[in-house]
């Protein structure tokens, strides 16, 4: 039972990295700064994601409420399915993927539900700071303007930069790709155990 405790205690430790990293841009980096990490490619970029992964919004007056609600029912869904599949003793890759999206969609659900009260990092024109909280992203790997190819719906043609993210994003990200490419080996049916003898009939041999 203890080393099922360790899957929660790893999703913890995600997101306490991803807060503190996330604190430490806060309070020491003006918004929108950039500090060059590695070369001039990787870099730290303070910026402030109103909405989703690449700052998609719900286009309405109540759309970060609705998303940040949605964001929460969401991460309970996936909480009570990790759950399941640890008391299942479920494939660990499945589990391992879980934990990442669990772990990744908390750590952005915290900033959604408290960095607008606490950070004053509130959506424009909230009615309230809760559950108007903005996700700081900050890991930036700039790799020039992307032409998006023109199939692309709705956004083909474009040039855009590339996205800034953070580590909730990665873990998040680390497991979905995760699950993608291995279900098949994570969904199929467990071998069936050695199948026992079929139960001794209760007609006894007759005497000769």
């Amino acid at each position: 039972m203890k080393k099922n405790h360790l899957y929660y205690v790893y999703a913890l430790r995600i997101v306490l990295l991803d807060q503190l990293l996330k604190l430490l841009v806060h309070f020491n980096m003006q918004q929108e700064q950039e500090v060059a990490l590695i070369g001039n490619w990787f870099k730290l970029h303070y910026t402030l994601n109103p909405g989703m992964a690449f700052g998609f919004e719900f286009g309405s007056f109540y759309g970060k409420l609705l998303l940040t609600i949605f964001r929460l029912a969401i991460i309970l869904g996936i909480g009570w399915y990790l759950h399941k599949l640890i008391q299942r003793k479920a494939h660990k890759g499945l589990i391992w993927s879980l934990v990442l999206i669990f772990a990744g969609g908390l750590g952005n659900l915290i900033d959604s539900i408290f960095y607008g009260a606490f950070l004053g990092l509130a959506t424009l024109d909230a009615a309230t700071p809760w559950l108007h909280g903005q996700v700081i992203d900050m890991l930036f790997i700039d790799v020039g303007p992307i032409a998006l190819p023109h199939w692309v719906p709705k956004f083909g043609g474009l040039t855009v930069s590339a996205p800034i993210f953070n580590i909730a994003d990665i873990s998040a990200f680390v497991g979905i790709v995760m699950v993608v490419i291995l279900h098949r080996r994570f969904f199929t049916t467990e071998e069936s155990s050695p199948s026992t003898p079929p139960p001794a009939t209760d007609l006894q041999q007759q005497p000769k």
